[in-house]
């Protein structure tokens, strides 16, 4: 995709984070933006934003969760701009607890969010993509893909390993077949978003863990992320030219995945797993 000019690009978790940062970096190339988020009101502020800059958007309030909601935003997107070019599914949630302790129901939510909001993004959008001659999918995923063993997220590693796969075989079936859509995975590592906080979201029935354990964890990812995470705009500057080069892989911290991936090698070959402390690093 050589331009972005006069494309539509539709981000889902569009109001703040990475996917504000990717809708902003379009909006920039010329592109018109359709902003969906389930937060009304930092959807507006969002809006207006991008509007601010001179160019053309929309919000649509949107559950990723659902798919009937994910259709609502393609239809929303036609009726506004008649056609769609760029699909990011970026929203996303965490949430955990030590394995034996998360309730089914946080697994559920977190699953909805992360995996099928982006099954449900790539059901509805790809054939609205196809009608394109040249066109691009963007999963967001996470380092979590790679790097696995951090206590209290298994939820959020397991969402994101599926996102992993479904990505890798969409792209290989499109590639195969000669298709013009092209697919990028985006696995960042920290990142200065709200990610930390996206319990603020979470449906009622949702419970927030307790264990000590827990807030540490989530303690010591707020301090790396404000410490050492990338500004979003970094990442969405990584993101424009995946889109345009048909790269597979955005790798945003690639020390941490190419480690990750290392150690799972590692662990294949002689049986025993990298210590859940090492296993971040």
């Amino acid at each position: 995709m050589l331009t972005f000019d006069g494309k539509v690009a539709v981000v889902t978790g569009g109001a703040s984070g990475i996917g504000f940062a990717m809708a902003e970096r379009f909006a920039k190339d010329g592109a018109k933006i359709v902003l969906a988020d389930i937060e009304e009101g930092a959807l507006a502020m969002a809006v207006a934003a991008i509007r601010a800059s001179g160019a053309d958007a929309i919000g649509v309030q949107t559950d990723v969760s659902n798919p009937e909601s994910v259709r609502h935003l393609a239809l929303r997107t036609l009726d506004e701009f008649d056609a769609v070019h760029i699909l990011c599914n970026n929203a996303g949630v965490e949430s955990g607890a030590l394995f034996s302790d998360i309730p089914l129901r946080t697994w559920q939510w977190v699953m909805d969010v992360n995996f099928y909001g982006v099954l449900h993004g790539c059901r509805e959008f790809l054939p609205l993509l196809r009608q394109q001659p040249e066109a691009h999918i963007v999963n967001t995923c996470s380092v979590a893909a790679f790097a696995t063993g951090a206590p209290t997220m298994s939820p959020y590693a397991a969402s994101k390993f599926a996102v992993l796969g479904l990505s890798e075989n969409l792209e290989i079936e499109l590639r195969t077949a000669g298709e013009s859509v092209g697919v990028s995975v985006l696995c960042p590592g920290p990142v200065k978003t709200r990610m930390t906080e996206s319990e603020r979201n979470r449906p009622v029935d949702v419970e927030t863990s307790t264990d000590p354990l827990r807030r540490s964890v989530l303690d010591r990812l707020a301090d790396t992320t404000a410490e050492s995470g990338l500004d979003p705009q970094n990442v969405a500057d990584l993101v424009l030219d995946a889109i345009r080069t048909r790269r597979f892989f955005i790798l945003p911290h690639p020390d941490i995945a190419i480690n990750g991936v290392e150690r799972r090698i590692e662990w294949m070959r002689n049986g025993t797993p990298t210590d859940a402390r090492e296993a971040g690093k």
